[in-house]
């Protein structure tokens, strides 16, 4: 909106350059959304408690667990209101980037408060049903899919000899001037591709999938990419979900990913970070920094409220929404196969629980009675019972979150 307002007021306007620096607008949006998350917040957890919109505790046998009963829930509304706000204050709010990520976090953040209003208000312990929550990840997974794949202005360039180059019409064409003169070439694509870690010419287009059945089933990849999409968005989703079980580890280590995610965004929409690295050119990406400092701000401030002791639990409304728009950042700026990795932790945690419930479904079915991997699933609940104290294990969860984070970096250029 400010980068607007200040675009039509014109350059006769003190500091309106400053407007047209992604960086400054990303700083910018960083600060708000702290601000806005911790003053704010403070009353939003004031307001809950007051509506008596309190966590219920179920007695599973974990230590000091029984002394959350009652603690604040449904905060994930402070970060999303410290990150939709920033982002509507200081970035292109006509860049397509920008408007399916503000789609996707009301989207989810939507259906969390759904699930999070059915389990306060009306006192049903199972929220909403496990299917309702599917259908809503599934919708929103066709429309980041089918925009990232039908949409005009989502392209990527890579560049080409001039041999090549003045073979084709020009406006598929994008020429960079360096100061020596030099000129680079570079081709605009309308192509469903993305970035495959550790491997040199590492980018890979999802149509060489359907390949195999016969040229002719490549107008299919559509349908294969809306699909992996959705598989995507689903599994992150819920794996943030999944992880939101102790106080400040779902926060913490969502901030960890986003900012690893903001410095990949930032290379990939800058087209000489881009040249340097080697990597695919993303135009427009470059504003999803915006959108990330207000997330990484939001985060941040959230986890004052929401380390050890917890003062308010986000709830579903934060936990969904997190983990989705982590998914749709990191299809955005072509990095989804680096998930396994970036977010390791959800995956783990994700396998957790399938491992344990798969294994104690074979061992009833085999034995006659039910066995264990973990002491308990998810993960964080397993050294729980191992009588680790909360407030260690997810100092250690984040130290490995800054480990997997590093080495995402670092597949930049180690191939």
């Amino acid at each position: 909106m400010l980068y607007h307002l200040f675009d039509w007021l014109g350059a006769d306007v003190p500091g309106s350059g400053l407007f047209t620096f992604i960086s400054f607008r990303a700083a910018m949006a960083v600060f708000v959304s702290l601000l806005i998350s911790l003053w704010w917040g403070k009353g939003i957890i004031n307001l809950l408690r007051r509506m008596q919109v309190g966590e219920t505790v179920r007695d599973l046998g974990l230590d000091g667990q029984l002394q959350k009963q009652g603690t604040p829930t449904m905060g994930g509304l402070i970060i999303l209101s410290a990150t939709i706000i920033p982002t509507l204050l200081f970035a292109k709010l006509n860049n397509i980037y920008i408007i399916l990520l503000l789609v996707s976090t009301v989207w989810l953040g939507t259906i969390g408060f759904i699930d999070d209003y059915i389990k306060v208000f009306k006192k049903d312990k199972r929220g909403l049903a496990g299917k309702f929550k599917i259908v809503g990840q599934v919708g929103v997974g066709i429309i980041i899919g089918a925009t990232v794949y039908f949409h005009p202005e989502i392209r990527t360039r890579v560049e080409i000899p001039q041999v090549l180059a003045d073979q084709l019409d020009p406006s598929e064409l994008h020429t960079i001037t360096e100061e020596d003169g030099t000129v680079h070439y570079m081709l605009n694509r309308k192509s469903p591709n993305t970035t495959i870690p550790f491997v040199k010419d590492n980018e890979f287009n999802y149509s060489s999938i359907l390949g195999l059945f016969g040229r002719s089933a490549r107008q299919y990849t559509w349908v294969v990419y809306i699909l992996i999409v959705i598989f995507i968005i689903t599994a992150v989703s819920n794996g943030a979900n999944i992880t939101d079980g102790v106080d400040g580890l779902a926060t913490g280590t969502s901030a960890i990913m986003v900012l690893a995610l903001g410095i990949l965004a930032y290379v990939s929409g800058n087209v000489i970070f881009a040249q340097y690295l080697d990597i695919m050119y993303i135009p427009g990406s470059g504003e999803l920094a915006v959108f990330i400092g207000a997330l990484l701000g939001a985060c941040i401030g959230f986890l004052w409220y929401n380390a050890y002791p917890a003062q308010v639990f986000m709830g579903d409304t934060g936990s969904l929404a997190l983990g989705g728009i982590i998914a749709t950042l990191a299809i955005l700026v072509r990095k989804e196969l680096l998930i396994p990795i970036l977010c390791g932790i959800f995956l783990v945690e994700n396998l957790s629980v399938v491992a344990q419930v798969s294994y104690f479904k074979y061992t009833k079915k085999k034995y006659g009675e039910g066995r264990r991997i973990l002491l308990m699933s998810p993960l964080h609940h397993h050294y729980q019972k191992k009588g680790i104290h909360e407030s260690k294990i997810v100092s250690r969860f984040w130290i490995v979150g800054i480990m997997l984070a590093v080495l995402s970096i670092v597949t930049l250029k180690l191939r």
